[in-house]
């Protein structure tokens, strides 16, 4: 047996020396395999010079500190039962945990150091509080110290009999051992009061308990935190009462019709709060943003103590146009002028002519569909500013906002169509706003052209020249030869001047908008003619509901201006929205006050458009035209237009169109493209757009396509007017009417299983058709009006049947027959209507 096989077998130790101590390390391989491995551990022999040969017979060479290291990792690795490389990680762990530890105590230390820096400088606010209260009492009783004789009396009289008695003093010289018993008395200490057994005992409430105070045995705790903030909540209350004692400064304050608690709260000067407070104690629970009624903030105010000045809820409107200049401050100004007159009669054509350029061909149809602003510069030097109206009878309201805002009219009449409806129209349009006119007679060069003709008919209107007796200047011109411009320009200046046109250029601009859009790219775009004043950029303006800052100013040939004044049409960027065209703009101060005006107007203008909503009538004939109107059909449109103007115009058409059945019904119109809000407002109100003079947007387009709403474009009013009305046409119950084919005697009943009673008649007149309409008649009166049911002859089912022939006929759901009733048999026809 070999020596490894006989360390192999179980039970038997192995040899060794007696300096060796062993150990069994087991070893993992792989698949799950183990093996126990015997170490053995041999110690040095003590003593033992280096180099010298030991009793293993190996030489022992001196350790290096790296060596004896290691050498210590094994064997504490070898008592642990660990591997080296593990008891290097537990090692690694157990100083990382140090540092850790470490770390964590020094940063407890520097937040205790922080807490005991806060504590202290929170007892430092403390004893200042304490010496400020102490200071404040001393003071208190050195002012009542100073105070008159006999109220000092009085007040130690009324005292008198509430202070509570004090021990008599004792003498100095009292006996060492007196007969009785004396209770020995201790002196109190100088400076201070006895200490009492209570105050011994620590207080419950003398700070926070921490674990510094436990450790040091701090018997003199520091006061707590939760104290200290109600030391200082009570003398910010101290503080706060003080100042409400002092006398309150009165005020005047203004109250509208209506005003919230939040406001009214800012005009007294007092807290929303406060005043939330009262009401609450009143009864009734509101909030800083609800609206108090005039009353009520009276009530409110006088309770303060303040003053109440009512005021009217329509008062912002004072001062928004000032009242006339005085006459020294006045300058001469260019006149504006009005171009009026029937639709084709030259009116646009003869402005171009003084403007020297073209734009009748950009107007589609060759007609005016907005007012048109320009001023025209004259050889002699002079300004003339033009407003171009149109002439279709849609555009009525337009005509009449270019009557408001001129200063003379110029009537123009074709030479070969004479006075026609809308010249008519124009001329009660000038009358109306007391505006002078100037009769210009154009297309003098047409061949079949009759001026004199033209001047009678407008006698017929009381429209007299001055060729026939009368004060109104008349030129006769021709637009397209451009001849008699100048005794027009002429004929202008001379009323100018007879006017004495004049406006103060030195004040803040006043003034009419004529036309307003939505510009994609520019935004909000109101045409404004200047009245008086000068309108800068930066400007803060109000027109109608809108208000916004002046961005821009621009010209009729598209360039801008520092500065617009008086008689100078411009259009003006950087308002909100665009206002109503005729509406009168301003320039305020502020914008608050800016605010102010366009708020009321919005007001207003919602409570009138409720009340015509609403448009309950008291009266018999009132509630029988509202059952008459909600039997109304109508058809909803959305109405989109390059200007506000055209707008309204088509607005006023379509208003015309329909009658006591079928109506039209504007949703919305606005000027400006079609956008993706108004397909959605389309497609819940199930309308169709009509885009006048604008497209919609890409966007716009396929949501429309999605959704299935029609979007129609138009460039001419006269085929939106005729498409709209062929629409309200299809509406339109068609008319019945009856026509009469024949009449039969009834000779004899018949009852027939399954059918009922069957009349046996003869056919005395006309025909007699299957399912026509017919009426029974017994005694020449009419007992009964409905179908035929059955016609046969000979049991046959028959389409008709003529006059003397036999029949059978029966009704629909009705069998009182009898022999010798006569019925009468009709057809009835519909009728398509029109408007």
């Amino acid at each position: 047996m070999s020596d490894s096989d006989k360390h192999d077998l179980p039970g038997r130790k192995p040899l060794s020396l007696a300096g060796r101590s062993s150990g069994t390390v087991q070893q993992s391989f792989t698949r799950g395999r183990q093996k126990s491995v015997v170490v053995e551990k041999k110690r040095k022999r003590p003593g033992a010079p280096p180099g010298k040969v030991t009793a293993t017979g190996k030489s022992s060479s001196p350790q290096t500190p790296k060596d004896k290291v290691r050498a210590a990792l094994v064997t504490k690795a070898k008592q642990l039962g660990l591997s080296e490389e593990e008891l290097i990680k537990r090692q690694k762990a157990i100083l990382r945990a140090r540092a850790e530890q470490a770390e964590r105590a020094a940063r407890r230390k520097v937040e205790e150091e922080e807490r005991q820096r806060r504590e202290e400088e929170e007892r430092r606010a403390a004893e200042e509080i304490k010496r400020q209260r102490v200071a404040a009492e001393e003071a208190q009783k050195a002012a009542e110290e100073t105070q008159p004789e006999g109220a000092s009396k009085g007040a130690r009289k009324s005292d008198k009999g509430k202070s509570r008695p004090q021990p008599a003093a004792e003498p100095d010289n009292l006996p060492a051992n007196p007969g009785g018993r004396v209770k020995s008395r201790k002196a109190a200490p100088v400076g201070d009061k006895a200490a009492s057994p209570r105050t011994k005992q620590p207080k419950r409430r003398q700070g926070k308990l921490t674990i510094q105070n436990l450790v040091e045995d701090d018997e003199g705790r520091q006061r707590s935190l939760a104290s200290m903030r109600r030391a200082r909540e009570r003398e910010k209350q101290r503080r706060t009462q003080a100042g409400q004692s002092r006398d309150k400064v009165a005020r005047e304050v203004v109250v509208p019709e209506a005003i919230t608690v939040q406001d009214l709260a800012q005009r007294m000067a007092e807290r929303a709060a406060d005043v939330v407070k009262y009401l609450m104690d009143q009864g009734q629970m509101m909030r800083a943003t609800d609206i108090l009624d005039a009353d009520t903030a009276e009530l409110i105010v006088e309770e303060f103590g303040h003053t109440i000045k009512r005021v009217a809820e329509a008062d912002v409107e004072e001062g928004f146009i000032s009242e006339d200049d005085a006459e020294d401050t006045k300058k001469p100004r260019p006149p504006v002028v009005t171009v009026m007159g029937h639709v084709d009669h030259g009116k646009t054509s003869l402005l171009d002519a003084l403007r020297s350029t073209d734009v009748a061909a950009g107007e589609a149809g060759g007609i005016t569909q907005h007012i048109g602003a320009y001023q025209v510069q004259l050889k002699a030097g002079g300004k003339i500013t033009f407003l171009d109206t149109p002439g279709h009878a849609a555009f009525s309201s337009m005509r009449s906002r270019g009557a408001q805002a001129t200063d003379i009219v110029i009537l123009v009449v074709a030479a070969d169509d004479g006075v026609m409806p809308q010249t008519i129209e124009a001329i009660h349009h000038a009358r109306a706003a007391d505006v002078p006119i100037i009769v210009a007679v154009n297309k003098i060069d047409k061949p079949d052209s009759d001026p004199k003709r033209v001047l009678q008919e407008l006698l017929q209107h009381e429209v007299f020249v001055e060729d026939m007796g009368g004060d109104v200047q008349s030129v006769s011109v021709s637009a397209l030869k451009k001849t008699g411009l100048d005794e027009l320009t002429d004929a202008i200046n001379l009323q100018a001047e007879v006017l004495e046109l004049k406006a103060n250029p030195d004040r803040s601009a006043e003034g009419v908008v004529i036309e307003s859009q939505i510009d994609k790219g520019r935004g909000s775009v109101a045409t404004c003619l200047i009245k008086r004043g000068v309108l800068k950029c930066g400007d803060i303006v109000v027109a109608g509901a809108r208000w916004g800052k002046v961005r821009a100013l621009v010209n009729e040939r598209g360039q801008r201006m520092k500065e617009a004044g008086p008689s100078l049409p411009a259009e003006i960027l950087g308002l909100d929205g665009a206002p109503e065209p005729g509406e009168v703009f301003a320039v305020v101060e502020t914008e608050a006050r800016a605010r102010e005006l366009v708020e009321y107007r919005e007001r207003v203008n919602r409570d009138r458009t409720a009340t015509r909503r609403a448009g309950g009538g008291a009266s018999l004939e009132q509630m029988m035209a509202k059952l008459r109107t909600s039997e109304v059909r109508e058809l909803p449109l959305l109405v989109k237009s390059d200007v506000r103007g055209s707008a309204e115009a088509i607005m006023g058409a379509l208003e015309k169109v329909g009658n006591q059945e079928v109506q039209a019904r504007v949703l919305h119109a606005a000027p400006g493209g079609v956008s993706e809000s108004d397909v959605l407002l389309a497609r819940a109100s199930g309308a169709p757009i009509f885009a006048f003079n604008v497209r919609a947007n890409k966007q716009a387009r396929d949501l429309a396509e999605k959704e299935g709403v029609e979007i129609r474009y138009y460039s001419v009013i006269y085929d939106l007017i005729d498409d709209v009305k062929g629409a309200l046409e299809g509406m339109l119950a068609p008319e019945k009417r009856e026509n009469f084919i024949g009449y039969a005697e009834i000779l004899e009943i018949f009852n027939i299983a399954r059918v009922g009673r069957v009349a046996g008649c003869r056919l005395t007149e006309g025909v007699v058709k299957r399912g026509c309409g017919v009426r029974l008649l017994r005694d020449q009166a009419v007992i009964h009006e409905g179908n035929l049911s059955t016609l046969k002859r000979f049991k046959d089912e028959v389409p008709e049947v003529h006059a003397g022939s036999e029949c059978g006929m029966a009704f629909e759901n009705y069998q009182d027959i009898q022999a010798g009733d006569m019925i009468e048999c009709f057809e009835v026809e519909e009728i398509q209507r029109s408007l």
